[in-house]
């Protein structure tokens, strides 16, 4: 199933559901991010994903990194909140999201990095790299956030 991700978008279709989600920023010992390029978009993206009934937020995160990945990890600290109504991912399913994400920090504490059914490929990228790679933007704020070290979480 494809996504388009459209931001403040007169042009973007409605929003039919609000899915809670989570996602991480799992760093290296050499100072580098995890990224995957997403297989619905081709667009790098933090490992995340939505919340099921049977998860706790910080548990969706690793849960997904999991999923995703193939790495374990452990949830120590926050990135932020990000719940800008003017994005809107539509699927070809259908269904027309308004997403309300919670992006958490992460340690590797296990497992093997391996390519999901999400994704077609897995990278640890350094920061000055980040630019030069295809994303969407709201991806690129919360990893700038990570990098400026914030005394507390973002909020918006």
């Amino acid at each position: 199933m494809a996504r388009t991700e459209y931001y403040d978008d007169p042009d973007a279709p409605e929003p039919n559901s609000l899915v809670v989600a989570a996602s991480a920023v799992v760093g290296d010992e050499r100072g580098r991010i995890l990224l995957q390029r997403r297989r619905d978009n081709h667009l790098w993206a933090l490992p995340g994903g939505g919340m099921d009934l049977t998860d706790s937020l910080p548990g969706a995160a690793v849960r997904e990194v999991k999923e995703e990945t193939g790495l374990d990890v452990e949830i120590t600290g926050l990135v932020g909140t990000y719940t800008d109504p003017k994005h809107i991912i539509a699927y070809t399913d259908g269904e027309v999201r308004r997403q309300f994400n919670v992006c958490f920090t992460a340690r590797i504490v296990g497992g093997r990095l391996a390519i999901s059914d999400e994704s077609t490929e897995l990278r640890f990228v350094l920061p000055e790299e980040i630019d030069d790679l295809p994303m969407h933007h709201t991806q690129r704020l919360r990893i700038r956030h990570f990098l400026e070290r914030r005394e507390g979480p973002y909020l918006g």
